[in-house]
């Protein structure tokens, strides 16, 4: 219907401030535009990459979010490092295991564990890849394990078949 218009290569580093304006006033489909707009006139541009996933995961409660988690995780093979990579990939799972957790649908529980657990998995390949002195990693996992267990619900899918069954 329309094409759209091409921003100029020197406009990058302005874009990419406003995209993340955007994403701080809670308007990551401005964000998620305009990193787009910035990855047509440099494909590999990896903040501009990082932006984008995160713009996608920041939607994740104002839509179904299964369209963004497969767009978001359709992103990491582009970020240039394992650690980003491992990083960014338990993010997404973070995000989206708390997203689940507000909807707070009945029998939910094993599904967010199973997000959370996978998130600190990914956080615990990316802390082995960590430059020295970043620890964000462990704070990410770290935080994971709290909401585990400040909410009971929270268990591995076993644990919860074994509480719902009756024992003989």
């Amino acid at each position: 219907m329309f094409e759209l218009k091409r921003m100029s290569p020197a406009g990058v580093d302005a874009a990419l401030k406003k995209a993340e304006r955007y994403r701080l006033l809670n308007e990551p489909a401005e964000a998620e535009s305009i990193c787009r707009d910035v990855l047509d006139v440099d494909a590999g541009h990896q903040a501009a990459l990082v932006m984008l996933l995160l713009a996608l995961t920041d939607q994740f409660r104002a839509h179904d979010g299964g369209a963004q988690v497969g767009a978001a995780r359709a992103l990491l093979p582009r970020l240039s490092s394992a650690y980003a990579q491992a990083y960014y990939a338990g993010i997404i799972c973070e995000r989206w295991g708390k997203r689940l957790l507000e909807r707070a649908l009945p029998g939910s529980g094993p599904m967010v564990y199973d997000w959370l657990r996978e998130a600190m998995e990914d956080y615990e390949q990316a802390e082995g890849l960590r430059p020295a002195g970043d620890d964000t990693a462990i704070l990410r996992w770290n935080s994971c394990a709290r909401l585990i267990m400040k909410h009971g619900h929270l268990r591995p899918p076993a644990a919860e078949a074994l509480k719902a069954t009756p024992l003989e």
